[in-house]
């Protein structure tokens, strides 16, 4: 099946410190992403995953590298050409609250998207608002309320009517249920869920919370300091990591069995995550890993597929499969 959306070595950096000095927020990462499928963007926070999602949706251009939607390079569209991609790739924004206008009621905000893009004509336009507040499990009557008066999990769900109401192919989810309350997560979750399925949509669903992430996902990609150490599928990634990380990661859920959860033993990593803008040589995780050698800390390890379907940037997994030569670096 043709990807719907690839990302090829994105690289996002920004200057500090002066000119000559930059930080990679994102430091070249590909992947595809297929109709009907979610992705999901794990890693700790300050990993570059909300940096990705903006380059996904063109809020912030690369600084290298490439997007392609069905195979179209759309990098470098500006204009009205942008304007027609961004109907077909949106993003859902963490924060509820800050991203609705305050001052515009549910109806204007769900209203002002489709005047934007021209979708309605004008006595048409009050019932797609409708029609996209039920479409996220909200009444009418929402429409005539503000921002302030809603609850977290119904400014969230506006958000995804917002996002929905250009018909999108792709919904960028960066964090959608981090600011909820817990008793509100499952609802939203649910909602996702039902309107992938119904819609037919493909999700990149970004999230430091790995159960999370394990509960919509088709495929998992783990990030550690602007890059992917993993990708695979979920149920591969889940119960037999290749990446030092992603085991570190899955070790850090804790099991919901209080017997069991006392008898494990947990390898905490070492140490604190390096500063990006002044990254180890070699692999960036070298330093915090129990299984680091000498080739670590010299040679950069590059995503490269290990297994059938399932890809590490690894040296130690690489060689414990039998596949040495499958993550070597340019030095």
């Amino acid at each position: 099946m043709e990807p719907i959306l690839e990302a090829e070595s994105l690289v996002r950096r920004y200057p500090v410190r002066g000119p000559k000095e930059t930080l990679a927020a994102v430091g070249g990462v590909s992947f595809s992403l297929h109709p009907g499928e979610t992705l999901g963007v794990v890693g700790e926070s300050g990993c570059g995953k909300s940096t990705l999602a903006r380059l996904l949706v063109f809020l912030e251009p690369p600084t290298s590298g490439r997007v392609r939607l069905r195979g179209e390079d759309v990098t470098d569209l500006r204009g009205r050409d942008l304007r027609d991609i961004r109907r077909r790739i949106q993003l859902v924004f963490q924060d509820p609250h800050s991203s609705l206008n305050p001052r515009l009621t549910v109806g204007r905000t769900l209203e002002e998207v489709i005047v934007v893009h021209r979708l309605r004509p004008r006595q048409e336009r009050s019932r797609r608002v409708v029609e996209l507040l039920e479409m996220v499990g909200l009444s009418s009557s929402f429409a005539d309320r503000y921002p302030h008066q809603l609850s977290g999990g119904q400014r969230q769900r506006v958000g995804i009517a917002r996002a929905l109401a250009v018909e999108p192919e792709v919904l960028v989810l960066d964090e959608p249920v981090s600011a909820l309350d817990v008793s509100v997560r499952s609802g939203v979750m649910n909602l996702l869920t039902r309107l992938r399925d119904e819609l037919g949509l493909a999700y990149i669903f970004i999230s430091h919370d790995l159960a999370m992430v394990r509960h919509i996902s088709d495929r998992i990609a783990v990030m550690y300091l602007g890059r992917i150490a993993e990708l695979g599928p979920w149920d591969r990634v889940s119960h037999e990591p290749l990446h030092p990380y992603t085991l570190a990661l899955q070790q850090a859920v804790p099991v919901a069995d209080p017997e069991a959860e006392a008898s494990r033993e947990i390898e905490t990593l070492v140490g604190e995550v390096p500063d990006p803008a002044n990254p180890p040589p070699g692999c960036t995780f070298h330093p915090r890993c129990p299984l680091a050698e000498d080739i670590c800390r010299v040679e950069i390890p590059v995503l490269a597929p290990l297994l059938e379907g399932h890809s590490a940037a690894c040296h130690i997994a690489a060689r414990r499969l039998g596949r040495p030569e499958a993550t070597l670096s340019n030095r």
